[in-house]
C-alpha cells in the first residue's frame, strides 16, 4: 500500500470510531484509496447514490479502487474542502457552482435567479451547450476538472419563522441565511433582504437562535435536515435552480490507471443520473409531508419577484460578469432574461 492509501485509510478508520458510520470492511486492502465530500446529509438521494456508485466500483474493479464518502461537511466546511481538493488532500467534492463561483466565477450562471422556468429547461441546459460551458471554465483551473453529469439540488424555496414571503414586500429587510456565494447575496439584496453567509453545518443551530429568521433551500434540504422543527413558512419561489458539479482533482485522477479512470466516472455518472430521478420523485411527496409536520406553505407570486431583479438591474449586472459565450447558451434555453 503506497503513502496516499495509507494516509487515507487512517483518517477513514478514526473516522469510523468518531462518526459510528460504519464504512464497509474488506478482506484486503484498495490499491487506491480516495476520498469525496459533500455537505448533505446521510439520508438524502445524493450521498446514498455516492455510496451506492462507492460499491459499484469497488466491485468491478476487484478491489483496487475504493471511494470513502464523507458527508455533512465532516472535512471541513466547504470553502476548507474546496482548498483541500486544489491541493489534492482531498480527491472528490461535490459543490454547488453557485458555491464554485467563488473560484470559477462563471460556474455561477446557472443559479441565476428566476431563470429556468421548468425542470426540463434545467436539463437541456446542463446536459448541453451551458453545462460544456461551465465544464470548460472549471477546467481552466488546471488543478479540477468536473465530471459530465451534474447532480441535482433542486429548485431552491424560502422558508422562515415570523412571516411567509409571497411578494418581494415581505422578504424586506427579513435577515436571510445564504451560502457562502457572491450571487446569493448579490440576489436576496437586490430582493431587498439582508442576506446572512453561514455555512451548511450550522444553518439548524442559526435559524434556531434566531441569528437568521429565514433561509433558502431545495424541499429536499429542508426535509433531510428538519427545518421544519425552526420555520413555520415555505414559500415556492423557485427562485434559483442548484445543482452539484462533482469536482475532482485532476492530479490525483490523472495517477490511476486508464481502466480504473473509466470505470470511475461511469459509475459517479450514473450515479448523478438516478439521484436526478429519486429527488424528481421525492419532490412530488414532499411538500406533503412536510405540511404533515406543521409547514404552512405559500405560493409566491414568481413575476413580482422577477419583475424587482429587473427592476433592481440584477440582470444587467450579471451579464456584464459572464462571458458572453456563457449567456448566449444560457438564454438559449431560458430566452432573452
Amino acid at each position: 500500500m503506497n503513502r496516499r492509501s495509507f494516509l487515507a485509510k487512517g483518517v477513514a478508520a478514526s473516522s469510523v470510531a468518531t462518526w459510528g458510520l460504519g464504512w464497509p470492511r474488506f478482506a484486503h486492502a484498495a490499491e487506491f484509496t480516495y476520498r469525496i465530500a459533500h455537505s448533505l446529509p446521510v439520508n438524502h438521494p445524493l450521498h446514498i447514490r455516492l455510496e451506492e456508485a462507492a460499491k459499484r466500483i469497488r466491485e468491478e474493479t476487484g478491489g483496487r479502487f475504493e471511494l470513502l464518502v464523507f458527508p455533512s461537511d465532516q472535512l471541513g466546511s466547504q470553502t476548507d474542502v474546496m482548498s483541500q481538493i486544489r491541493s489534492g488532500a482531498v480527491d472528490f467534492f461535490c459543490l454547488s457552482g453557485v458555491i464554485l463561483s467563488t473560484l470559477v466565477p462563471a460556474s455561477a450562471i446557472s443559479g441565476l435567479g428566476f431563470a429556468f422556468k421548468t425542470q426540463e429547461d434545467v436539463w437541456k441546459a446542463m446536459d448541453g451547450g451551458l453545462g460544456a460551458f461551465i465544464r470548460g471554465e472549471i477546467a481552466k483551473t488546471r488543478s479540477l476538472f468536473a465530471l459530465e453529469k451534474i447532480w441535482d439540488n433542486g429548485y431552491r424555496q424560502i422558508t422562515s419563522a415570523s412571516r411567509p414571503v409571497a411578494t418581494p414586500a415581505d422578504i424586506a429587510g427579513m435577515k436571510v441565511r445564504v451560502p457562502p456565494s457572491p450571487m446569493w447575496v448579490s440576489l436576496f439584496k437586490a430582493l431587498g433582504s439582508a442576506p446572512t453567509t453561514i455555512n451548511a453545518n450550522e444553518l439548524y443551530s442559526s435559524l434556531q437562535t434566531r441569528i437568521v429568521d429565514a433561509q433558502e433551500n431545495p424541499l429536499a434540504v429542508i426535509s433531510t435536515l428538519k427545518l421544519y422543527e425552526v420555520q413555520k413558512y415555505c414559500a415556492m419561489t423557485n427562485h434559483m435552480w442548484d445543482g452539484f458539479w462533482l469536482l475532482a482533482n485532476r492530479r490525483n485522477f490523472d495517477a490511476l490507471p486508464k481502466d480504473v479512470q473509466a470505470i470511475v466516472q461511469k459509475h459517479l455518472n450514473a450515479g448523478a443520473m438516478a439521484e436526478r430521478a429519486d429527488l424528481a420523485r421525492l419532490n412530488t411527496d414532499l411538500r406533503q409531508q412536510l405540511t404533515q409536520k406543521g409547514m404552512q406553505f405559500v405560493e409566491a407570486d414568481t413575476e413580482k419577484f422577477r419583475q424587482k431583479l429587473q427592476d433592481a438591474g440584477f440582470y444587467s449586472e450579471w451579464r456584464k460578469k459572464f462571458p458572453a459565450a456563457g449567456w448566449e447558451q444560457l438564454e438559449s434555453v431560458t430566452g432573452k432574461l
